[in-house]
């Protein structure tokens, strides 16, 4: 150990101990974003083993606000976010072996990413990802660390540390709409670097073998309301994902995206499993303020967004017109739906 964590180790809880295990731990990091980089740099200068921070997208100005790692020059050498990430953590602490990595999860590839880690830190940004992402760390056998923001609220639960707590796909239809987005409704820093913390002190908790117990934590900065419950009760003896006859139908192709390129047409159509259902209403009110040429019906929702006509259907399916990129039009989705 080095004089660089002397004030952490005279933390009781931790002690010399405690960071030992820290030194010792690996943790996969599922998003290079805003709870992803605010969370990394907290667990990097906290002395892990080994982090690794996946992500497939690239710096744009509009993070940087929230996005602490980042600098305007990343942003003018539009640097993806996993290699700039890198850079940074490495950087603030050469104790510490950081990969990034660039790449879109997928169920393909997220069981041979995660493997060989300790814990996975919930940073992604649209609900797809962190119920494939559910269901890998629990086939996985490791703990995962949900956290998601949006606007002045936040929200934190670790899944995985107690068999008779519930995971995230036990609670998904409790908790709140996936409807509104950092796109749509905008999002403060303050909240995200709240939200983050929770996240990772219920990691070190973890890491140094702390008891505690797993609660689903709330918060609004903007409003002051705050709430910590316990949601036991609402595990599923049957829940696909976490029971005992658990099949992880997240990692099948049955209930992920499907994404196909329209012959002779610069569209990629986005298709969600069935158990993902939009209110069209809804959905049309929450991006009112965020889009152009906005057109509602019951039949579908259509409008202008960063320079392409996007259509969703009442079935769930998305048109997203002036591009041939998947990985481009599943940001759009994700910027738009959560």
């Amino acid at each position: 150990m080095t004089a660089k964590y002397s004030r952490q180790e005279l933390f009781a809880p931790i002690g010399e101990e405690g960071q030992k295990r820290i030194r010792n731990a690996s943790v996969f990091v599922l998003g290079a974003g805003a709870l992803g980089s605010s969370g990394a740099e907290m667990l990097v200068r906290a002395g892990v083993g080994r982090l690794t921070i996946v992500d497939r997208d690239i710096i744009e100005w509009t993070n940087l606000h929230r996005q602490q790692l980042y600098t305007e020059q990343d942003v003018i050498e539009q640097l993806p976010k996993a290699v700039a990430a890198k850079k940074r953590l490495t950087a603030l602490n050469s104790d510490v072996d950081v990969t990034g990595i660039v790449v879109d999860v997928t169920p393909q590839n997220v069981l041979d990413l995660m493997a060989g880690h300790d814990l996975v830190l919930d940073a992604t940004d649209n609900i797809e990802t962190r119920l494939l992402a559910n269901d890998a760390a629990l086939k996985l056998g490791i703990p995962f660390f949900m956290g998601a923001c949006v606007g002045s609220y936040g929200l934190t639960f670790p899944i995985g540390i107690e068999d008779h707590q519930p995971c995230l796909h036990c609670l998904l239809e409790t908790l709140p709409s996936q409807t509104l987005t950092c796109d749509t409704v905008g999002v403060i820093s303050p909240i995200v670097v709240t939200t983050a913390a929770r996240q990772v002190a219920d990691v070190l908790k973890y890491i140094t073998a702390t008891s505690f117990e797993p609660k689903l934590e709330s918060t609004d900065l903007w409003t002051g309301n705050r709430a910590a419950i316990s949601v036991t009760s609402m595990k599923k003896a049957e829940c696909p994902s976490c029971s005992t006859d658990a099949v992880y139908p997240f990692l099948s192709a049955r209930e992920s995206m499907k994404t196909a390129v329209l012959c002779g047409r610069d569209t990629v159509q986005l298709a969600w499993p069935i158990s993902r259902k939009f209110e069209l209403d809804s959905f049309a009110n929450s991006i009112r303020g965020s889009v152009s040429t906005l057109l509602h019906n019951p039949h579908l929702v259509a409008f202008e967004y960063n320079g392409h006509r996007v259509v969703l259907f009442r079935d769930g399916r998305m048109l997203v017109h002036g591009t041939k990129d998947v990985v481009t039009a599943k940001k759009i989705a994700a910027g738009l739906l959560g």
